[in-house]
């Protein structure tokens, strides 16, 4: 398995580089195969070989992996960021602390959810429709309010719009709080955005560039 996904693993790693070399941040998504475990150590310590680990965000699928193998990654290199249920995520919080967690803001519970987390690393994720958009802003102004470092994702011009008022009400400075941008989506918005001094991640599927 892992031979076949190589090449193109090694494609995505390229393109990380290039942004990284640009001035943008990364975040690999990576679709589990049969051993996903493997699959995923073996892309983390490629972005710790490449020297990528200080830039690059590695998406964990909680549900698929399970608590250990999780933790287990994070001493690879790159920084984590959780998705799954939130029972699930919740669990592995005492035992990866520094790790960012992924709440879709069209998710049941996610507004408390990002209450609960406010204070630490969250990425908040935009749904589709007028209902999820109103879930996002409500999200959005708890962790915007709160301690901790959000990151936004959604190229959506009108809430990114959004963003940058909630941040600037909350007198958040730019290192505070980052973009969260697909690498095919919006390329105009995203360059005006890291010019403007914004913190910007590029979401990039390590299969390909499509997350």
């Amino acid at each position: 398995m892992l031979a076949r996904t190589r090449p193109r693993t090694g494609d995505a790693l390229r393109l990380a580089a290039e942004l990284v070399d640009g001035g943008y941040l990364v975040a690999l998504e990576h679709p589990p195969g049969d051993d996903a475990a493997a699959e995923l150590a073996d892309l983390c310590g490629r972005v710790a070989d490449a020297g990528l680990s200080a830039h690059v965000e590695v998406t964990v699928p909680v549900d698929r992996l399970g608590e250990d193998t999780a933790v287990a990654l994070a001493d690879v290199g790159p920084a984590l960021a959780l998705s799954g249920s939130p029972p699930a995520v919740a669990a592995l919080g005492p035992r990866l602390p520094a790790a960012r967690i992924v709440v879709p803001a069209a998710g049941p519970g996610a507004e408390s959810w990002c209450r609960d987390l406010a204070g630490g690393r969250v990425r908040l994720r935009a749904g589709r429709g007028a209902r999820a958009d109103l879930a996002f802003v409500r999200c959005l102004n708890v962790l915007m309010a709160g301690g901790g470092h959000p990151a936004v994702a959604t190229a959506d011009p009108r809430l990114v719009a959004i963003t940058g008022e909630r941040a600037a009400w909350n007198d958040r400075t730019p290192d505070s709080w980052e973009h969260v941008m697909p690498y095919r989506v919006r390329r105009y918005d995203r360059r005006r955005l890291l010019a403007a001094g914004y913190r910007v991640r590029v979401a990039v599927g390590s299969r390909g560039v499509r997350p």
